[in-house]
C-alpha cells in the first residue's frame, strides 16, 4: 500500500530528493523486523478529561458532537510547522498526535466518545519505511489498544471516520469546524438537508466548551503554575544574558528563552515579543530584529507553554544598564500601580468590567500627572471619549489556560460583560506606550512603552498571584536584575 497523493508527487510517497525503491530493497525492508509494545498506562488527569466530556454531554443530550484536532500545517514546500493539538480537542481529551477526531454519539443516558486515530504504522504494508507519516520518518506511533489504555477512551482507527461521518443525522449533529477537511467535506455535504438558521448550532458547541474552560480544576492551575514557574526561569535565563554595557540582538534574548520553553515545556505558549526601546511601543512587535542599548528600556512579554499546552503570559520591562531614570521610573511606577489596583479589584463577583476600568482610571491619572490629558481624569473616562486610550491602546487582560487568550469563543455576557468567579485565571496587564512620532508627548517620553502582566488566580479570598516568583516593582527589578547577573549564564538542566 502506499499513499495516495493529491498534490501532483509521485504516487509511492517520495519526494523529488528521494531515490527509486528498486524491488530487492522493498523484498528486504520487508522482513526480519521484531514487534514492540509501549508501556503504557492510564494517565492520572485521564479523570479531568472524562468530567470535561460528560458536562459537553449534559449540555447537548440526544445530539452528535465532532470535535477535530486538526493535521499539520504546511510551512514551505515540503516541511510542516510543528504540530499543536486544537486546544478544545486536548482539552476534552489529553491526546496530542495530529490528525485525530473525537465523536461523542448519544446513548440514551449521556454519550460515547470514541477517538477516530491514526494507528502505528503497518507491518503488512509498506507505510511504515515509504510514507512520511511511517515510523521510521516520525516515531513510533500508539496502538489503537496503547492509546485507548492511555486516555480512557475507546479507540477507532482513522480510516473508518468517513463512514462514521456519513451515518451523521444533519439536524442532531453539531462540528467544530476548520479544523480537518475531511470533517468540512463531510458536514459540507449534508448541509442542504439542515434546516434554515441550523449551521448557527455548531457555533453554540464552540461557546459551550469555552465558557466551560472559564473555570480552572486543581490538575488545570497546577498544569498553569508550573508554566508559570518555567517561565520565572526563562526570564532569569534572559536576565542573567542581558549585558548592561552592550547591546545584543533581541533575537538572542527570543532564543535563550525559547530554549526554557523547550527544555521545561513544551514550546513557548505565543511569539516571544521582545522589544528594545522604541520597539516596546508595538504591541506585538514579534520581529524581534532590535537591538539592545544601554539607557534605554527592554519590554519582554513571553510564556513557556507546558507539556499539557497550559501557557504563561507574562511581560516584563527591564532598564538594560540596571537603573531606571527618573522619567522611566515615573511612567514605570504608573504602570505598577494601575496593574496593582486591578490585582486588588479581583475577587468572585466583580464585573470583568469593573477591574478594567480601575486599571485605566489609574493610568488616565497617570497620564494627567505628566500632563498629557486633553481634558479631565473624569471626562477621560467617560465611555463616550476614552482619549486616554491613545496611549494605553488596549485593555487590562484576558482569560488564560489551554490557549494564552483562553475561552475566547464564550458570550460576551459570560466574559467580557459579565463577572468573575471562583478558579478563572486571568492577566492583569496595563501598560502606557508613548510612540516614537507622537507629537502630542514630550520628545523625552516619545519611544517608551511599559507593560507590567502576571497571571492571576480568582480565589474565594480573592487574588493570588501565581507569577509572584518575578518582582514587579521597580526597585525590586533593579535588585532582581542585579542579582541575575552576579549569578550569570546558565543552561537549564
Amino acid at each position: 500500500m502506499t499513499e495516495e497523493r493529491t498534490d501532483g508527487k509521485p504516487a509511492d510517497g517520495t519526494e523529488s530528493h528521494d531515490p527509486d525503491f528498486p524491488p530487492a530493497f522493498l523484498a528486504f525492508m520487508r522482513q526480519g523486523w521484531r514487534d514492540t509494545t509501549l508501556p503504557v498506562g492510564p494517565r492520572p488527569e485521564v479523570p479531568n478529561y472524562a468530567k470535561r466530556r460528560a458536562a459537553l454531554s449534559a449540555a447537548f443530550p440526544g445530539e452528535t458532537l465532532v470535535i477535530p484536532t486538526g493535521g499539520e500545517k504546511i510551512r514551505a514546500n515540503d516541511t510542516e510547522y510543528r504540530f499543536r493539538p486544537g486546544s478544545d480537542f486536548a482539552y476534552l481529551t489529553g491526546d496530542q498526535d495530529p490528525d485525530s477526531v473525537l465523536v461523542m454519539r448519544p446513548n440514551g443516558s449521556g454519550h460515547d466518545a470514541i477517538l477516530y486515530m491514526r494507528p502505528r504504522s503497518s507491518r503488512e504494508n509498506d507505510e511504515f519505511f515509504r510514507s512520511r507519516h511511517g515510523e521510521l520518518w516520525v516515531g513510533r506511533r500508539h496502538t489503537l489498544t496503547e492509546k485507548s489504555t492511555e486516555l480512557g477512551l475507546p479507540t477507532v482507527d482513522l480510516t473508518e471516520l468517513d463512514g462514521a461521518l456519513a451515518d451523521l443525522a444533519p439536524a442532531r449533529t453539531r462540528v467544530l469546524r476548520g479544523f480537518d477537511p475531511r470533517v468540512d467535506a463531510a458536514v459540507r455535504a449534508y448541509d442542504g438537508a439542515r434546516e434554515e438558521g441550523q449551521p448557527a448550532r455548531d457555533r453554540e458547541l464552540a461557546i459551550a466548551i469555552s465558557e466551560q474552560k472559564l473555570v480552572k480544576d486543581e490538575w488545570e492551575i497546577g498544569q498553569l503554575q508550573e508554566a508559570i514557574d518555567a517561565t520565572v526561569r526563562g526570564f532569569e535565563d534572559v536576565a542573567r544574558a542581558l549585558p548592561a554595557d552592550r547591546g545584543v540582538s533581541e533575537r538572542l534574548l527570543e532564543g535563550i528563552f525559547a530554549l526554557r520553553a523547550r527544555h521545561d515545556g513544551n514550546d513557548v505558549g505565543y511569539g516571544s515579543i521582545v522589544g528594545a526601546g522604541e520597539h516596546a511601543t508595538i504591541l506585538h512587535w514579534v520581529h524581534n530584529h532590535g537591538v539592545t542599548r544601554p539607557g534605554e528600556l527592554l519590554l519582554m512579554d513571553m510564556g513557556v507553554e507546558g507539556r499539557n499546552l497550559y501557557t504563561a503570559d507574562v511581560t516584563r520591562v527591564l532598564p538594560v544598564n540596571g537603573r531606571f531614570t527618573a522619567l522611566q521610573r515615573q511612567v514605570y511606577d504608573i504602570v505598577y500601580a494601575s496593574q496593582q489596583a486591578g490585582i486588588d479589584a479581583i475577587k468572585p463577583g466583580v464585573a470583568f468590567k469593573e477591574v478594567h476600568l480601575t486599571c485605566m482610571r489609574v493610568l488616565a491619572e497617570g497620564l494627567a500627572d505628566l500632563g498629557l490629558l486633553p481634558v479631565s481624569v473624569d471626562e477621560a473616562m467617560d465611555e463616550t471619549s476614552t482619549v486616554y486610550r491613545r496611549w494605553t491602546l488596549h485593555g487590562f487582560g484576558h482569560m488564560l489556560g489551554i490557549d494564552v487568550h483562553d475561552c475566547s469563543n464564550a458570550r460576551k455576557e459570560a466574559y467580557r460583560d459579565g463577572s468573575l468567579g471562583e478558579g478563572y485565571v486571568l492577566t492583569v496587564e496595563p501598560g502606557l506606550y508613548f510612540q516614537p512620532e507622537d507629537d502630542l508627548v514630550p520628545e523625552e517620553l516619545r519611544g517608551i512603552g511599559i507593560r507590567i502582566e502576571d497571571d492571576i488566580l480568582v480565589t474565594s479570598s480573592g487574588a493570588v498571584n501565581l507569577s509572584a516568583g518575578l518582582p514587579r516593582r521597580s526597585d525590586e527589578v533593579e535588585t532582581w536584575l542585579a542579582a541575575q547577573r552576579e549569578a550569570g549564564p546558565r543552561l537549564p538542566g
